[in-house]
């Protein structure tokens, strides 16, 4: 345990012998909601193996995507000063999180500067991320926002393709604020054009991506 949360916390050895006990581990499978926007926030939640998607949704359902957030970060800070999460939180993989009380939280705030300058630094970060999402959503048409989103998705595989994780339409449609009908349509214009190609839910880019 001591050594799954060291790169994460920013504390040293005898720091996190102190609040291990302080805290639990806790485990979910997947596609289990662990937050919903609105609650009353109590917990700081690191996430040690899976995960996670931050969402906003409407009384229908229908979602928009925030972030996904993986091994090596957490959530919850954001709602530490005692207001309602601002977001809901659902599992993407089988996970499993150190969750951290509030009071904890608050003392390694005041008593650790290292952590609380790591907490400052991802708060900005997430800041500027939403930022640049509605930039996105004001500014760019559903193809734009599309393009950007595989350009940003996409990295080098083993086998030197450029190629996204995998992705459904619908998660993609939440990401970018779009119909997945839509979606569908732009993706099938590219694949019919030799731009990409869909491999077991992974779009495979193939030559740049053309401008609109």
């Amino acid at each position: 345990m001591q050594q799954n949360l060291t790169p994460f916390l920013n504390l040293d050895e005898s720091e996190l012998k102190e609040l291990i006990p302080q805290g639990m581990v806790r485990t979910y499978p997947k596609g289990s909601i662990i937050i919903h926007a609105g609650d009353l926030s109590d917990s700081l939640y690191v996430i040690l193996s899976g995960r996670v998607k931050v969402f906003i949704s409407d009384e229908n359902g229908k979602e928009f995507m925030l972030s996904t957030i993986s091994p090596g970060d957490y959530f919850g800070e954001v709602a530490l000063d005692g207001g309602p999460r601002t977001a809901s939180i659902m599992t993407q993989d089988a996970c499993r999180f150190f969750v951290i009380p509030k009071a904890e939280v608050k003392a390694l705030i005041e008593h650790h500067p290292d952590f609380a300058r790591d907490l400052i630094g991802r708060l900005i970060s997430k800041i500027r991320n939403l930022a640049d999402s509605v930039h996105n959503l004001a500014l760019l048409s559903v193809y734009c926002r599309l393009l950007k989103f595989i350009e940003e998705q996409a990295t080098r595989r083993e086998d030197g393709r450029l190629a996204t994780e995998r992705v459904t339409q619908q998660e993609i449609a939440a990401r970018i604020g779009a119909s997945r009908e839509m979606v569908s349509r732009i993706i099938t214009d590219l694949t019919n054009c030799g731009y990409i190609s869909v491999e077991n839910r992974r779009i495979i880019v193939h030559k740049a991506l053309p401008e609109h």
